[in-house]
């Protein structure tokens, strides 16, 4: 009967501290713009829109913040560089349709552990929605594919 209580309680602390494992933070630096890239957006609006959706998007999964946290705990870093910008072209969408003409940037995104170690790299194409309607001045439609695009790929990444 005792083994049982032992065994039990055993049980119970191991469930408890594991389920208290700490979600590994992401804290989201300001978006960067290759040199010759012309970019209309504010980046500063453009990451805390993004950090937004990746909070809404990936909370189980990690802490998304714009600062490191204090106590000096264990944290990882995105960063965000514009490749290319193209702004589409409101004609072809109108005569054309189907897709054809929209708002398009090319991103390379990357993850860096505290210490400097970077632990994921990746370049991808982002295009403003099929059926787009909702513009914001000043991030534009990109903001949602965006941070859809980012946190698909960091959930398949199952960052520590």
């Amino acid at each position: 009967m005792k083994n049982i209580i032992l065994v039990i309680l055993c049980m119970q602390f191991w469930v408890a501290t594991t389920q208290a494992q700490e979600k590994p933070t992401i804290v989201v630096n300001t978006f960067k713009t290759a040199p010759e890239v012309s970019w209309p957006y504010d980046m500063k609006e453009l990451q805390r829109q993004v950090v937004a959706e990746l909070q809404n998007k990936d909370r189980r999964l990690y802490n998304i913040s714009v600062e490191a946290p204090s106590s000096g705990s264990h944290y990882l870093t995105l960063g965000v560089e514009v490749l290319e910008w193209h702004p589409g072209n409101a004609a072809k969408r109108a005569l054309v349709g189907m897709g054809t003409g929209r708002e398009s940037a090319k991103i390379r995104y990357s993850v860096v552990t505290s210490e400097g170690k970077k632990v994921f790299e990746h370049e991808d194409i982002i295009r403003t929605e099929f059926y787009a309607s909702a513009y914001a001045g000043s991030v534009g439609q990109l903001v949602h594919p965006l941070a859809d695009k980012i946190g698909g790929r960091l959930a398949d990444a199952k960052l520590e």
